[in-house]
């Protein structure tokens, strides 16, 4: 008889069916001639109780673990005489698969988020970590569900680059050179002509250059990959490795790219109610009272739209006392997003049109030759979510900006090709991955979103 899988077992079963099924214990207790066992195999939160009953050939043996082994059981399904589920596995047989040492760190009721961070590869056995990698997994098809319903082609972007998308030179760099005696040119630079590409190489920071290649060919296209920033930044909103989706579309101007990124999220938000509702529950009653009601009300929302210099404007006038004061042209912080989204407009909020010398070379300039036409899509509790722009498709302004941004045209002389053969004006934006799973689970922490985070100092598993 197969193996059956515990979540299909709580679904479909019925009093009567032969099953085999195998997990790891989640709890074990005995109760005057019968024993309890909860046992789970990951594909659903919930676990399926087996019945320890006397005439189990190992039951002494069993009633000795502890939460953490692993077991095989094979059995009959019968109606459940007790609280909480409508049905009970009867063992035939019962196979110890693994014990479990009692050292395990994940026994312990109540352990931290920080310290099951030390211990990232035992995590996941944990229900907070199991709901989260299982929403994980939801959400990443719901993206790819979403842009193939739209007719997208899907771009694998190269996670090595010679590119800096952002301008700010925060990235990690590759190389296959003797870090303790690189061969150096006649001024005593490194000579990155020797190295394994013949020019400095790093790890991406963004997809975008690359899938606006094929968006200006065939039309809509997105890229869903890791990136990579080297900023020493221990905020709990900020990791160096992190999954970014990327949509790139041609003929697209910033008011499509807002309606792209509105009807996004809230596909994604539909898809947890849908698909993630015991999970969500679960986050709903112990991470953050009154999720799902939250995540409802930015579902129903029509998102608003703020001109940053508005935005400035509210800020200056708000009567709050900022830790960072801001002014026209200042970047906006976490705390001014927050207020915008969760107390000024009380709902989601697109700013739109920031000044020019915050933002990076590709984005389209306005006729105000000060502002660039961009978005920031502010959600409450997270902040920004998403950051897109009109792209500058005019071959002249893009060369200017580039230099202005203190780059060399000629290391961007291909991106500037796709506005020298055919430009047309396109649109598009960058969607953290792992931003969107804090707002659909309520943790805090990107550590806690992610299977191995890695931040500074830190890289292990």
């Amino acid at each position: 008889m197969d193996r059956v899988d515990i979540r299909k077992v709580l679904e479909q079963g019925k009093a009567g069916d032969d099953v085999v099924v195998a997990g790891w214990v989640k709890s074990i207790r005995e109760s005057k001639s019968v024993g309890f066992l909860h046992l789970n195999d990951g594909s659903t939160f919930d676990s399926v109780q087996v019945l320890l009953h006397e005439g189990l050939p190992n039951r002494a043996e069993i009633l000795k673990l502890i939460t953490g082994a692993s077991l095989k059981v094979k059995g009959k399904l019968v109606a459940s005489q007790g609280k909480g589920q409508s049905i009970e596995l009867q063992p035939d047989a019962v196979e110890v698969l693994g014990e479990c040492d009692p050292s395990s760190p994940v026994q312990k009721a109540g352990t931290s988020f920080e310290f099951l961070r030390s211990v990232a590869h035992m995590r996941p056995r944990t229900n907070t970590f199991g709901a989260v990698f299982r929403m994980r997994s939801e959400l990443s098809f719901a993206v790819h569900e979403f842009f193939h319903q739209r007719g997208f082609v899907t771009c694998h972007s190269p996670i090595l680059t010679t590119s800096d998308c952002e301008g700010a030179g925060a990235m990690f760099q590759v190389s296959t050179l003797d870090l303790e005696k690189p061969p150096r040119t006649k001024d005593g630079k490194i000579d990155w002509s020797k190295d394994f590409f013949s020019e400095r190489c790093s790890l991406t920071v963004s997809g975008q250059l690359e899938a606006e290649i094929l968006a200006l060919s065939l039309g809509k296209v997105y890229t869903f990959g890791p990136t990579f920033r080297a900023e020493n930044s221990n905020t709990p909103r900020h990791a160096a490795e992190f999954w970014m989706i990327e949509p790139e579309v041609a003929f697209a101007d910033l008011k499509d790219n807002r309606d792209l990124a509105e009807a996004f999220v809230k596909h994604m938000l539909e898809h947890v109610f849908k698909n993630c509702a015991r999970d969500l529950a679960f986050f709903d009653e112990r991470i953050e009272k009154g999720l799902r009601a939250k995540m409802e009300a930015v579902a129903k929302a029509e998102f608003a739209v703020l001109e940053y210099t508005k935005a400035v404007e509210v800020l200056k006038t708000s009567g709050r006392k900022w830790e960072f004061p801001i002014e026209w042209g200042g970047d906006l912080q976490t705390e001014h997003e927050r207020y915008l989204t969760e107390e000024y407009v009380k709902r989601p909020v697109f700013i739109i049109n920031y000044p020019r010398t915050l933002k990076p070379f590709y984005m389209y300039c306005n006729d105000d030759q000060k502002t660039v036409a961009c978005m920031d899509l502010l959600i409450p509790r997270v902040g920004e979510l998403i950051g897109g722009s009109q792209r500058e498709h005019r071959l002249d302004m893009l060369e200017t900006r580039i230099r202005e941004c203190g780059m060399d045209p000629e290391n961007y002389r291909w991106y500037c090709d796709l506005r020298r053969y055919g430009t047309v004006p396109h649109a598009g934006f960058g969607l953290g991955f792992e931003r969107m799973l804090l707002y659909c689970t309520g943790m805090e922490n990107i550590r806690d979103v992610s299977l191995c985070p890695r931040v500074p100092g830190f890289a292990k598993f």
